[in-house]
């Protein structure tokens, strides 16, 4: 018979925010995968390691930095490949996940190589998003407004347009991209009404207005959160 996956989300980066389901799987899984930079720590593994009994066989997904690779097809097959060899072996494997699994998880790089063969379950985590809201205390949304979730990556006008017509909205993965996601809430005449989070529960956690924050130093771990004047609440 053939082993579980469980793609389990492990939250922001708090360790006391990772939930009681996934903390059950991770005391019983007898393998644990992670995704890795090529050098250095996952935090997916630092975020879990709490909460992971010793002896516990692990497997490093080592991930390129630059993103012009990313998703990288090779690390992602060979992990899967891995994986599928020890579920058919009988035994469960649990791979971590920052925040959500399906929340721009890496997990469904692996959900879409291996759930046509296996059992897949999947863990929800807190996710960055619900964790910047309540770091910079900004509710997301209210009533019947919608939220924008929009990748900082994204052309310019793509992210002009969208934030033109948005009520609210989340802008993500910020890194180098975050002085042309700058310009254009400057252009917008949106920056007193954008809230600026990094490294959301973690020690070294920041909650800023915008207007202070430099965008040539952005980490890629930080989010914008915008509410435009006159929204409730």
């Amino acid at each position: 018979m053939n082993g579980t996956l469980y793609g389990v989300g492990v939250g922001p980066g708090d360790p006391d925010l990772i939930t009681l389901k996934a903390h059950k799987i991770l005391q019983a899984a007898p393998v644990i995968a992670y995704p890795a930079p090529e050098v250095g720590d996952s935090l997916a593994r630092m975020i879990a390691a709490p909460h992971i009994p010793q002896g516990r066989r692990e497997i490093i997904i080592r991930m390129p930095l630059d993103p012009k690779r990313f998703p990288d097809r090779t690390a992602y097959d060979n992990a899967a490949a891995e994986i599928a060899t020890i579920l058919r072996g009988g035994e469960d494997v649990a791979v971590l996940c920052e925040g959500d699994p399906f929340f721009y998880g890496s997990f469904m790089y692996l959900f879409s190589r291996l759930h046509e063969a296996f059992t897949v379950r999947i863990v929800p985590g807190i996710s960055s998003l619900m964790a910047c809201a309540a770091a910079s205390l900004t509710p997301l949304v209210a009533r019947n407004e919608v939220l924008s979730v929009l990748p900082a990556p994204m052309a310019a006008d793509d992210l002009r347009r969208r934030l033109e017509s948005a009520e609210a909205a989340a802008i993500i993965k910020l890194g180098r991209h975050a002085p042309k996601v700058y310009g254009v809430l400057r252009e917008l005449n949106l920056l007193d009404q954008a809230k600026y989070v990094a490294h959301a529960t973690l020690p070294g956690q920041q909650v800023r207005n915008l207007r202070d924050v430099d965008p040539d130093e952005v980490p890629y771990f930080a989010m914008i959160l915008v509410r435009k004047a006159g929204m409730a609440p």
